[in-house]
């Protein structure tokens, strides 16, 4: 068994997520750059994620797909990056609660919203997000209680996951532009981890771009 980590991604996608994570953990990790339409649906990465999707994380023999999962898994992988409360902290509650709304009703709603796909309001009970502003309310509630971060003081994996949604919600126009949401997403952007994330992204883009 190996201890490295192995990044697969494409820097147009939400593999930026775990990039902003992994450089948070501030561990190395090898990057695996696959392309849409033929790398991320090779054989080879199919028996990775069959899903044929961005990202996953392999790390000590164990695969790890889906965003939310991969930063709750590096957070307990790495306790010594302090972004995770303990298991027995009565935080732990509200670090699940907050990346696992993002990832599921936020998502949901943002998508749908963005598809003209949200569910009419007398069907509003059969979907998880109730409707979008139901959900837009919460995420509020969420990034304005107690801050700076959703734990109070305590900047953990809920924040990359969570403010990662804010802030691409904000920048493709799909979550209005509350205050609270700007503030948050103001402090997130500027955490040295995420320029750093972004630098390494953006240069691959521009790498991709120059080649064709």
């Amino acid at each position: 068994m190996t201890d490295e980590i192995v990044f697969y991604t494409n820097p147009m996608s939400r593999g930026r997520i775990v990039r902003w994570m992994l450089e948070e953990v501030g561990r190395p990790y090898r990057t695996e750059v696959l392309d849409y339409g033929t790398t991320m649906k090779s054989a080879d990465y199919l028996a990775i994620n069959p899903m044929g999707k961005v990202p996953a994380v392999v790390h000590g023999g164990v695969t790890v797909t889906e965003g939310a999962a991969i930063c709750a898994w590096l957070a307990d992988a790495f306790p010594e990056a302090n972004l995770a409360p303990a298991v027995d902290d009565p935080k732990r509650g509200l670090y699940y609660r907050w990346m696992f709304f993002a990832a599921g009703p936020v998502e949901a709603a943002v998508t749908a919203k963005s598809l003209g796909l949200l569910a009419p309001s007398d069907k509003s009970a059969t979907v998880g997000y109730g409707s979008f502003d139901q959900t837009v309310d919460a995420l509020e509630y969420a990034v304005e209680q107690g801050g700076p971060w959703l734990l109070g003081d305590q900047f953990t994996a809920a924040d990359v996951y969570v403010g990662s949604q804010v802030a691409w919600g904000l920048m493709f126009k799909t979550l209005p532009e509350r205050p609270a949401f700007q503030a948050y997403a103001a402090r997130l952007m500027a955490r040295p981890a995420a320029v750093r994330a972004r630098e390494i992204d953006d240069a691959l883009i521009a790498e991709m771009k120059a080649g064709g």
